[in-house]
Parts: structure tokens; sequence; C-alpha cells
């Protein structure tokens, strides 16, 4: 089966980059879509957009075209491809406003899926004849199977009505990313979290994986958690036998985690340094990055040659590429007066639907020690900000232009790496 993927070139606000280019679970996602999908492709040809595709594309061949600004798991597009060849038709996926997943994390802030009474249309397609079929495509219905998990009993002010903090977690997981808090929920809800439910259902539902489990930590001399059918460390990996880490977690090569670490539920990539007293907790730590020692992560994710200097606290974040947070600096992550907490789309501010939620980093930024960082707020890339009496408290989304570095570039050239388009 041919696969066409249809470019989407609109930046994502900080990171003035595509889609495509950034890190979902420590892959950009274009090659992270590619790995899921060779297991049903042959070959893959690129367009620009979709009218390029229909023109170009005449073979009655059978094709699965694709925006690449598509986030999906294995699960989701296996069921969306067995169906479509199932049915023998040419199919359109759809998702239900109605599946909780949907309605609580998928459809805030985005713009393209197509309204199609209580459906919402998204651009992949399964086409048996080719591109021809397109404008025959019927819906094809995913349900994402979600469920309830979160943090009960907290306060009322940080959750809900009966003080219940919780997320849609889905088996089958469908994003399509246009903003900064997309990323946060392929990352972390729809990523280590999914996955830590995952495998709680299946150890209450198969008796024989959970006796697996149970043996291996008998045979490891292990807790359950630490034992290594739910932590996986790669090769060459330099950890001290004082760091407590708990599964479902992923560690990579040539990883050093040094004394008195904790780490649950977490991706940690390959080169990676955490040392000492350093907590994370279900976050995506992606390859090259440095944390050194008494850094915080919760629900974090940091791309790749990114650092988190010591005393650091990082809530339910998300750090671009070649990034520096300094010491003591702090990323809040509640509204204080229990108000929403918004984020800026190309309509204009709209609410997140999040109760809780941190800040966004863009990439090659340079953030001084003791910043207060308040929930929802973006740093652009390619920004410094020096920390003063006046400016300790980031209560505003912080452009390119707003960066401490302009009033010292004669001295210190600080090269923007990642322009918006308007600026080019």
């Amino acid at each position: 089966m041919r696969r066409i993927i249809l470019n989407v070139t609109q930046q994502i606000a900080p990171f003035n980059e595509p889609a495509r280019d950034l890190r979902v679970h420590n892959k950009p996602l274009w090659l992270w879509q590619r790995d899921l999908l060779a297991p049903h492709t042959t070959e893959e040809r690129e367009y620009p957009d979709l009218e390029a595709a229909l023109a170009q594309e005449r073979a009655p061949l059978a094709c699965l075209a694709h925006a690449d600004n598509l986030f999906f798991n294995q699960a989701f597009i296996d069921e969306f491809i067995a169906r479509g060849r199932q049915g023998g038709q040419p199919a359109r996926l759809a998702l239900r406003m109605a599946d909780p997943a949907v309605a609580a994390h998928v459809r805030p802030l985005t713009q393209g899926f197509i309204p199609a009474g209580d459906l919402l249309l998204a651009d992949l397609w399964y086409l048996p004849q080719g591109m021809a079929q397109l404008p025959q495509a019927r819906p094809l219905v995913v349900d994402m199977a979600a469920r309830e998990r979160g943090y009960y009993h907290v306060p009322p002010f940080m959750a809900s009505e009966v003080g219940d903090l919780v997320y849609q977690l889905p088996r089958k997981a469908f994003v399509l990313i246009e903003n900064w808090v997309h990323l946060f929920i392929t990352d972390i809800l729809f990523g280590v979290f999914a996955r830590g439910a995952n495998v709680e259902d299946r150890i209450n539902s198969d008796w024989l994986y959970k006796l697996k489990i149970l043996l291996r930590a008998l045979w490891e001399q292990r807790q359950v958690l630490a034992s290594s059918e739910l932590v996986r460390i790669g090769q060459n990996a330099n950890i001290d036998p004082s760091a407590v880490i708990h599964g479902p977690t992923t560690i990579g090569n040539n990883v050093t985690i040094g004394a008195g670490v904790v780490i649950d539920n977490c991706i940690i990539g390959d080169n990676v340094t955490i040392s000492q007293g350093c907590q994370l907790m279900l976050s995506v730590v992606s390859d090259g990055c440095f944390l050194p020692f008494r850094a915080a992560l919760f629900m974090t994710s940091l791309m790749e040659n990114s650092m988190v200097a010591q005393n650091s606290c990082l809530q339910l974040c998300v750090v671009g590429r070649d990034s520096f947070v300094g010491a003591g600096t702090t990323f809040t992550d509640f509204h204080l007066l229990s108000g929403p907490i918004r984020s800026r789309t190309p309509a204009g501010l709209e609410d997140t639907n999040m109760r809780v939620l941190g800040g966004c980093v863009g990439h090659h930024c340079r953030l001084s020690s003791g910043l207060i960082i308040y929930p929802g707020r973006v740093i652009e890339s390619d920004v410094a900000l020096f920390a003063s009496p006046d400016r300790q408290f980031i209560r505003h989304n912080v452009s390119h232009a707003q960066s401490d570095h302009h009033r010292y570039r004669r001295k210190y050239p600080f090269p923007r790496l990642y322009p918006r388009e308007d600026d080019r």
C-alpha cells in the first residue's frame, strides 16, 4: 500500500516549526508516523497539499493518505486500516464529538477538524483504488476507548464540584497537533499516563501477565514495579543502586542516573544525565538532556539536548530542544482564582479545558535563575530572559521581540534559529 503524506506548513507556537518536526515520545513526529505505518505500507510520497496529490496520483493503487501533523498510536491506526480493508470502500477517519477523550482533550484548541453532524472528520483516508476515490470516501468512526484516570479527592477548588481531577485516557489515541497543549496531551496524557493505565488494566484482567511480573520480581529480588518486566533499560546505563525506578519506564542507551533519583512511569532517551536527588514522574526526557541535582519534573516533556538546572520545578510543561532552564525556576500550574487557563490560537485566546496546566518554552531559549512562570504562559524560541525585580514573574507570553538579549546583541550575538514565517 502506498502512503501519501500531505505537508502542513503551519508553524506551532512558540516553537515556530511545523508539527512534523517536533518531538513526540522522543521521536520527530514524521519518524513516529513512519515507524507505526511501516507494517502497512511499502512506499511513500510527499505532496505540498491535497490538490497536488490528486493531480499526481492517478494510478489505481491502494493508498493511505494523511496530513503530517497527526499523532496516532499503533492500536488506533491498526484498527482504522483493518476496518478500511474489511469494508473495501474508500473511508475517511471520523471521531464522535461525544467521545470522552475527544470532548475533553482532542477537540479543544483544534481548528482542523471538519464538523459533520455529531462527527469530526480528520485528514486521514483509506483509498483501496487510489486517490481518485477521495470524493467518495465515507466516514469511518473509530472509538478511542477512553478510561477515566486522575487524582481523586483533591480540594474542590482545584478540580470539579466533587473534588476529582481526572483525565480521559484512550487505548486508541489520536491528536491533531495545532498547539503546544496538544504536544502535552500527546506525550503525557495519551503517552506515559495512558501507558500506565494500559499496564494496570492488563494486570487486573490477565492473571498470567500478573504472575509473570511477580515471578520476575522474585527472581531479580526487586520490588514488583521495579522488575525488568516493567522497567526496560538500554545498553551502557550507569544507575546508582540508591535510585528508585518504578515502571512502566523506558530508559535508553548511555544514560547516567545518580544517587537518590526517583523515576516513576517515564520515558528517558539516549545520552541523558540525571544527577543526584532529581525526581521525575509521568514525564518524557528526550535524547541528550541534562538534569543537575534536585531538578523536578512532573508530567513534563523535554525535547532533545535541553537542560533543567538544579532546584527547578516544572509541572505539566513542554520544553523545546536546545533550551536551558536556570536554577530555582518554577513553572506554576494552577490558576489561584480557579479561572480558565487559556492558550493562543490563530483564532485568538481559547480555553484549554485544563484546570491544571504549566507553561511552554520554545527551542534555543535561555532562562535565568529564579524565574516564576505563570500557568499557560509561553516563551518563544530564541528568547533569553534575565531575572530582575521587574521581570522575575512571567505573567504574559514572551515573544522574540521582548527577549533580553537584544540589548547585548553587539557584544554577545545570539542567533535566531527559529524565526516565525512573517519574520523571514
